[in-house]
């Protein structure tokens, strides 16, 4: 039913709210935008003087950052590591897209310093878009389930990303455009603006996209309404 493809490891950049309506604050930017990191925080725009509020938002907040329970390992022996995590991850999925009767392929990948596993169309049919769920919902969730399957078989925590049918690629590029358009208000202003509630790969996206701008990002709030408010430099 499913076929499990492997890719060379590939370098590159990882690939992700409301203000309290009490409070004064300038409107959000990104309507369009609907509602995870390998750098530090300084590099990330990570409010590092923001407790998290809940294990959630713990779990957020050190993928933001890029942060692991253990040192990570360097060289050929984190390689290594990365596609075990991969290989765990793939056979876990397709295991599941067999039991539910689901039709896709595997795609196994490193990106940066994570392992990267997309479900994609196949021969035999497209990807169930239901598998993305309404605002990624049901990816997040999966994701988290396939996060945990690797870390029982290799006693390590995960920051493994998962994509269903180019959805995070497709969110990537609508997160780059609601940025760009916060930088130049900022720019304009030169007051803070605060994006629209995102999930955490897709506030790595946007603190990216403001890192590179020379400007300055934070995560405020607590999950479901974390967002990132752009500053100027």
């Amino acid at each position: 039913m499913s076929e499990k493809t492997e890719q060379e490891p590939t370098a590159g950049a990882d690939l992700t709210e409301q203000q309290d309506p009490d409070a004064a604050a300038p409107a959000a930017v990104g309507d369009a935008v609907e509602p995870e990191l390998s750098e530090s925080d300084e590099e990330s725009g990570f409010d590092a003087d923001a407790e998290p509020e809940s294990e959630s938002d713990e779990r957020d907040d050190a993928d933001e950052r890029g942060a692991g329970e253990r040192p990570r390992r360097a060289g050929k022996d984190r390689t290594a590591q990365l596609e075990r995590e991969g290989e765990v991850a793939a056979d876990f999925l397709e295991r599941l897209l067999d039991i539910a009767d689901l039709d896709g392929d595997i795609d196994v990948d490193i990106d940066g310093d994570r392992a990267s596993v997309a479900i994609i169309d196949s021969e035999e049919g497209r990807v169930p878009r239901r598998l993305v769920g309404q605002d990624g919902r049901v990816l997040e969730a999966l994701q988290e389930l396939t996060r945990m399957a690797v870390q029982a078989a290799t006693g390590e925590r995960s920051r493994l990303m998962l994509d269903v049918a180019d959805h995070r690629a497709q969110r990537r590029e609508a997160v780059v455009s609601v940025t760009r358009q916060a930088i130049d208000e900022v720019r304009a202003s030169g007051r803070p603006t605060p994006l629209k509630p995102m999930s955490a790969f897709e506030r790595k996206v946007a603190h990216d996209e403001v890192l590179a701008a020379g400007l300055i990002s934070e995560s405020e709030g607590t999950e479901p309404s974390r967002h990132v408010v752009v500053l100027p430099a």
